[in-house]
């Protein structure tokens, strides 16, 4: 008996072990009732297939006709990225130069906000204009790298027996199509090619006539314009006038 009684002195109960053991059913529908309502949230969770990602990325693009990679790292680059070593939260600084433009891209470090980011560059860019040529007549483009922006779907529209202008109706019947889906905020077209007219001047001509690049421009748009003509009143109804004059062909 005294053995008996040591053993059970050395046996231990884990009490909710025990508890489980004696209330089988209740831990059981327990159970299958947390793995519903978890089955149940897991559903219920708003998913996105294409996410916001937000990434502190600046790019700063600047274009210099006329120059050779060399002098645009020279003259654009190499001021631009001394003025952007001087911010807080920069992480990585990569350049590239080709002819007649300059590149720099600026990561930063996650924790600082991209409008933050993309005004820190502009302020730092700005600084470094009092260093850049001063025969540049292209403004710097600085924007950040925003996801929400990038395309999702692209469509090619091609075909050997048409031409580029019913390509063009094609795909801007198309774009109206799909601009009124709910879901659509934006759609572009790109590689349309616009038609232009060439107007050849006789120099000699228009000296001769004393006439200036600027007078034939100035009637040339004289000559394509709608405008209004007023209103006509008369038995009882009011009609509105309007002179169509743009150029057609």
């Amino acid at each position: 008996m005294e053995i008996l009684d040591k053993a059970k002195e050395v046996v231990r109960e884990f009490s909710p072990a025990t508890f489980a053991l004696k209330n089988r059913t209740t831990v059981l529908l327990a159970t299958i009732l947390i793995t519903f309502i978890g089955i149940s949230a897991y559903n219920g969770m708003p998913r996105e297939n294409f996410p916001e990602i937000k990434i502190p990325t600046i790019f700063v693009g600047i274009t210099y006709p006329g120059n050779s990679p060399k002098d645009m790292e020279n003259l654009i680059t190499r001021h631009i990225e001394k003025e952007i070593k001087t911010i807080n939260g920069v992480t990585k600084i990569s350049s590239s130069c080709i002819q007649d433009f300059s590149t720099t891209v600026v990561e930063f470090d996650f924790e600082v906000d991209p409008k933050d980011a993309l005004q820190k560059v502009k302020d730092a860019v700005d600084r470094a204009k009092s260093d850049l040529p001063t025969d540049m007549t292209i403004e710097p483009n600085i924007f950040d790298m925003d996801f929400s922006n990038m395309p999702v779907v692209n469509v090619n529209l091609s075909g050997k027996e048409f031409s580029m202008d019913e390509l063009k109706d094609y795909a801007e019947y198309l774009k109206d199509e799909i601009e009124v889906l709910p879901e659509i905020s934006k759609v572009e077209i790109k590689g349309a090619l616009d038609k232009e007219m060439k107007v050849e001047l006789n120099r000699y001509k228009m000296e001769a006539m004393d006439i200036s690049f600027y007078n034939i421009e100035e009637a040339i748009k004289q000559e394509n314009i709608t405008m209004s003509a007023g209103d006509l009143s008369g038995n009882d109804y009011r009609r509105t006038l309007r002179v169509e004059g743009q150029f057609k062909s």
